[in-house]
């Protein structure tokens, strides 16, 4: 499992070193990574967008596809394109099942996302695709982390607030809500004028416009840098959590979907996944899939709340009076009226696991996706459905880790496009690296707590690669 380690600078093979034992533990859950450490990050991104549409004559999985089709070519049409383009882009997604959904909804020039797309980028022009499509979580707040997330940039060593929010918003509202509007400010903490002459330009070519959410302001920002910055032979389609509540919605306005007569049907299937989830929280796995609400968030007055499923009625718990009656009816209104949003994990359904598409993410997702397949395939399991199951058995590696893989480089992204022309420049450069030099120090796996109790229990053989929670990462 070391044999790549004198090609990259790693210690002897006597020590221990966290990078070191990182890249073991991922080349235990993930064997198919272990060739790759030592060969160029072009080789490992042509891999991993190495994926073919497989026919399985499933009629729940080619009527999830066909759902997500028409979305796509929505969210296309949406974002500037023609006809012709969105279908294009749909046709891609038959072709070439893959969404990269590591980053959430940041603008493109945040150095984690950027350097992620730059990854995607290289993907894509070793087969030829023209569409980068992703899917950025919009369910979070505009503060990550102290002063990064979605509502800050850093330019030359200032930190930049993108909308000029009060720490107060951006501390409690969700970068989906519509309690907008929101303007590109760009700001600086006291003056609100831009901080610096980087700033300044960077702002000339974001949209002026005002928007009614935070996410619909980065998206339109995203095309405008895409169209200044990225090849022009590669068009971005961004998806974000209310396209998917527009994607639920169609399913449950056809009443014999599915969706309508499954999974929300007599509830049996929905809380089968609930209780799959509660016992994946009481073993060695625990913390990777938490219940923090109930299939959909609530979304209100530009916040998301938790909602309980109870008696068929999502509830925003005791005492609250938000009610919404758990059928595919009621559940597509309020999906249509932005007063709920899909949860994570109905997300990936709708878009991953019933329509059979590859999804890249980070240090999280890379696990908590594989168990996610878990849940589902034992409750589908309950209601006998050999169809669905059996078409998630014949997925090739539908999870990958395709976010942070290319670690920022010490110069910020627009300074890098500035010195070298255009982002395609970038690509040679950062691909030719071995992956094990290209991912750095993995900071965002060694820093993470539940990252070192998942090794910890690798190490004391609680947790291993024949795990029954693992059999759906399906990874060889």
């Amino acid at each position: 499992m070391d044999s790549h380690r004198a090609d990259v600078g790693a210690d002897d093979d006597r020590d221990h070193h966290p990078i070191t034992d990182l890249r073991n533990t991922l080349s235990y859950l993930m064997p198919h990574l272990d060739k790759f450490w030592s060969r160029p990050l072009n080789d490992y991104a042509q891999a991993v967008y190495d994926v073919e549409h497989r026919r399985t004559g499933c009629p729940p999985r080619d009527e999830a596809i066909s759902f997500l089709l028409k979305c796509v070519e929505r969210v296309a049409l949406g974002s500037g394109a023609d006809e012709q383009e969105a279908r294009q882009a749909a046709d891609q997604l038959v072709a070439s099942p893959i969404i990269q959904s590591g980053p959430h909804c940041h603008l493109l020039i945040e150095p984690d996302a950027f350097y992620t797309h730059l990854f995607s980028l290289i993907g894509l022009g070793a087969h030829g695709l023209r569409w980068h499509i992703c899917y950025n979580a919009s369910t979070v707040k505009f503060i990550e982390r102290p002063k990064k997330g979605p509502g800050w940039l850093h330019f030359e060593g200032e930190a930049i607030n993108v909308f000029g929010l009060p720490r107060s918003r951006m501390d409690s509202y969700s970068v989906c809500g519509f309690n907008g509007p929101y303007r590109f400010m760009l700001s600086a903490r006291k003056s609100g004028e831009p901080a610096n002459a980087v700033t300044a330009r960077f702002k000339a070519f974001l949209p002026t416009t005002e928007f009614s959410s935070a996410a619909n302001a980065i998206k339109a920002g995203n095309q405008a840098i895409w169209k200044k910055a990225f090849p022009p032979q590669v068009r971005l389609l961004q998806l974000d959590d209310i396209d998917v509540a527009n994607l639920v919605a169609d399913h449950l306005e056809e009443p014999g979907s599915w969706l309508s007569t499954q999974f929300i049907g007599n509830g049996l299937f929905a809380h089968s996944i609930l209780e799959e989830i509660d016992n994946l929280n009481a073993g060695p796995w625990a913390r990777w899939i938490r219940r923090t609400t109930d299939l959909f968030w609530g979304l209100a007055e530009g916040k998301i709340f938790p909602l309980r499923l109870g008696r068929n009625v999502l509830s925003g718990g005791y005492g609250s009076r938000f009610l919404v009656p758990f059928s595919p009816v009621d559940i597509a209104v309020a999906l249509r009226e932005r007063k709920i949003v899909p949860s994570l994990l109905t997300t990936f359904l709708v878009t991953s696991i019933l329509p059979g598409v590859r999804v890249l993410g980070g240090c999280r997702q890379i696990i908590y996706y594989p168990l996610m397949r878990y849940i589902v395939a034992n409750a589908l399991e309950k209601l006998s459905e050999r169809d669905l199951l059996n078409a998630l058995s014949s997925d090739v590696c539908p999870g990958v880790w395709g976010h942070r893989v290319l670690k920022p480089s010490e110069a910020y992204p627009l300074l890098e496009i500035e010195r070298n022309g255009s982002v395609l420049d970038l690509l040679p450069h950062h691909g030719e690296q071995p992956l094990a030099r290209a991912c750095g120090d993995l900071a965002s796996f060694t820093s993470d707590p539940i990252w070192a109790e998942l090794s910890m229990c690798i190490a004391n053989g609680t947790i291993h690669a024949q795990s029954p929670e693992w059999r759906w990462a399906q990874f060889s």
